[in-house]
């Protein structure tokens, strides 16, 4: 059985930092897509950015520059750091991994997915 758990929300101020951590059991991240979705209050949840198992990567137009996603594959783990926050980021981040594909998946196609962990951004 594949799980996800996420870790390294928080609180955090406008410009800050914060690096998520996605630690996966049951399949190696290196054999599966990945990717981290957010979803604010009363919104639709929303790809920030996405790992191929082989490393390559892709970001939504608002990550791009702030947020880098990437992967350890010794410790089977996928991060999100998250620089230059802004109050607009506010949200619960979900990992995702994919157990049938490790190309880039730039959709919700995901099969198994983490709790989630709230980012909150004070202005």
């Amino acid at each position: 059985q594949v799980q996800l758990v996420e870790s390294g929300g928080g609180l955090v101020q406008a410009g800050g930092s914060l690096r998520l951590s996605c630690a996966a059991s049951g399949r190696t991240v290196s054999n599966s897509a990945m990717a981290w979705f957010r979803q604010a209050p009363g919104k639709e949840r929303e790809l920030v950015a996405a790992i191929s198992g082989g490393g390559s990567t892709d970001y939504a137009g608002f990550a791009k520059g702030r947020l880098i996603i990437f992967g350890d594959n010794a410790k089977n783990t996928i991060y999100l750091q998250m620089n230059s926050l802004k109050p607009e980021d506010t949200a619960v981040y979900y990992c995702a991994a994919s157990t049938f594909r490790s190309a880039i998946i730039w959709s919700r196609d995901y099969d198994v997915w983490g709790q989630g962990t709230q980012v909150t951004v004070s202005s």
